[in-house]
This record gives C-alpha cells, sequence and structure tokens, in this order.
C-alpha cells in the first residue's frame, strides 16, 4: 500500500449520509486532541491533508480518505466538554451510526495520549470495541513529548492501565520523530489482507 497515493474523499456530518461500504476500511478514534490528524498526516506523509487544530472539538464530521481503495476513517473526537449539548447529541448519533451500519471496517486504530492515564472515555471505548468483536490496536500518541525516564515509567504503566484491553497490539507513536510508524503500518497491512 502507497500512503503516498492518499486523497481526501468526502466528509459527512450525519450517519444517514454515509455511502454504503466500497472496499475495506481503517477507522481511527479517539479523544479530541489526541493527535489523530498528525497521525494521519505522518502516515500520509503529507503537511496537512488531515486538517490538524490546536483547538479540541474541531473534527466534527466523519471524514474518509482513500489509499489505494482502502477507506482510511477518520471519527470525530469524543469526550471534549466545551461543545454544545446539540453537537454531543450529534457526536454520538454519527458514530453510533457508523459501528451500527453494516461496513466493510477492518480495525480500529484507537489512539490515547501516553502522557496521561486512559480517560473514563477511552475504557468506555474500549469495551465497547470487545463488546461487539471489533478488532482495534491502540496507538500511544505524543510519545515525543516525555523525557526517557518519563517514557519507561509511562510505558510500564500503560501496560497495567490497558490490561482491559486484552491481547491487543500498544504501539507507542509520534509524529514529530516517526516513532512506531511502520509496526502501524504493517498492522494496517495485516488486517486489510488477513480477512
Amino acid at each position: 500500500m502507497n500512503y503516498s497515493n492518499a486523497k481526501f474523499d468526502k466528509a459527512y456530518g450525519i450517519s444517514s449520509q454515509l455511502p454504503p461500504p466500497s472496499s475495506a476500511e481503517i477507522a481511527f478514534a479517539g479523544r479530541s486532541n489526541v493527535g489523530k490528524s498528525s497521525l494521519l498526516n505522518k502516515l500520509f506523509n503529507r503537511k496537512s491533508l488531515a486538517r490538524v487544530s490546536s483547538v479540541p472539538g474541531k473534527t466534527i464530521t466523519i471524514n474518509f480518505y482513500d489509499v489505494d481503495g482502502v477507506s482510511f476513517v477518520d471519527l470525530p473526537g469524543y469526550g471534549y466538554a466545551r461543545i454544545s449539548k446539540q453537537e454531543k447529541e450529534r457526536f454520538a448519533e454519527l458514530m453510533e451510526g457508523y459501528f451500527n451500519q453494516e461496513r466493510g471496517l477492518r480495525l480500529v486504530v484507537l489512539l490515547i495520549d501516553m502522557r496521561h492515564k486512559p480517560s473514563a472515555d477511552d475504557y468506555s471505548m474500549i469495551e465497547f470495541l470487545k463488546n461487539r468483536s471489533i478488532p482495534f490496536l491502540i496507538v500511544l500518541t505524543k510519545s515525543d513529548k516525555l523525557k526517557v525516564k518519563e517514557y519507561q515509567k509511562r510505558l510500564n504503566e500503560s501496560s497495567l492501565e490497558l490490561e482491559a484491553a486484552g491481547d491487543v497490539s500498544v504501539i507507542p507513536f509520534s509524529s514529530q520523530n516517526g516513532l512506531g510508524l511502520e509496526e502501524l503500518k504493517t498492522k494496517i497491512e495485516e488486517a486489510v489482507i488477513n480477512v
């Protein structure tokens, strides 16, 4: 798969707009401001194909990208408090609508900020994916923001904090220096091929 061939396909604001699946899908989920856009840009080897914002809660649509016929699906960030009740309801409808449809979903890449303990929302997402038997892996973002000693400490703590996830891959990742990028690509390609 040549990630440099990535192109933006479409964005959808309500689940009824979502197109029927036409290909394998890899979905990306995580809290607002966890670094989803930065990760996607690193994956696609682009500076700004996925829009990066310093303001949490900016991804308010489900965004589809095409990479050699595989759909990469950027889901709205969850857990951001400073949006209206109406927007929160629309987010929930959008997320549930996506997961409740028959999709070509092969893998969910769940992003968690490595610097912090997983949030209640992160644990809810893990439980949701496990209960639905949806294959997923966890990417620990912003690893470059930790000093070496701190990084090792958080890595050890994360393995305990994420026991609830079961036997899933956990990949420390940096969109700055590319740590974990090749491993993530390998896992995505395995998920697409091994159907």
